[in-house]
């Protein structure tokens, strides 16, 4: 079965027929954090995920907003540069997926689908970075490939369900087997 994709301005028809996904830097950042609040809550910032992240600026070019029918945010996507270090110092730079967060009332109508979809449909294929992220195995697995299997010895900085450490490579077996997941630091 063919996945459908998502690209800037291109209308989600699954959704409905004046939906779509525009640049998330052309939304009002305001908006875009009221959104991550009522998704996952203020304290979401407590998460290792954002640890994980560090101070890095999300990247604009694989950050993504749906906007429903009547041109409302309805749910953004956000990637960022990270860096898992092996244990001899060595960091390979990877890309972190999320967080994907639609409002609450709109959830389960595919915009979340459609969010990932446009990400990793923006990334170059020519120099695909491998992407990692926190989430759902059987969902992230299942419509996109991410898997836990080569996962297990990486470490994160802070508390986390080790088997939702999911990772998407066209090669995983040369990421290294062991190691910490953090901020890219050039």
């Amino acid at each position: 079965m063919r996945q459908a994709r998502y690209l800037p301005g291109q209308s989600c028809e699954s959704l409905h027929p004046l939906s779509k996904i525009i640049p998330l830097a052309d939304v009002d950042s305001a908006l875009v954090e009221a959104l991550l609040d009522t998704a996952f809550e203020p304290e979401r910032r407590q998460r290792t995920a954002y640890t994980v992240r560090g101070d890095a600026e999300w990247l604009p070019a694989l950050s993504f907003a749906a906007l429903d029918a009547a041109d409302l945010l309805a749910g953004t996507i956000q990637c960022w540069p990270v860096a898992l270090t092996d244990d001899h110092g060595r960091a390979h730079p990877l890309l972190m997926v999320g967080p994907v967060a639609v409002l609450p009332a709109l959830q389960g109508l595919g915009y979340g689908q459609a969010l990932v979809t446009a990400t990793l449909s923006a990334i170059d294929p020519r120099a695909p970075l491998p992407q990692v992220l926190i989430g759902d195995p059987a969902y992230y697995g299942r419509f996109f490939g991410f898997a836990n299997t080569h996962t297990g010895g990486w470490r994160l900085p802070g508390p986390v369900d080790q088997h939702r450490v999911l990772c998407r490579a066209a090669n995983p077996s040369i990421l290294p087997a062991s190691g910490a997941l953090g901020p890219w630091r050039r």
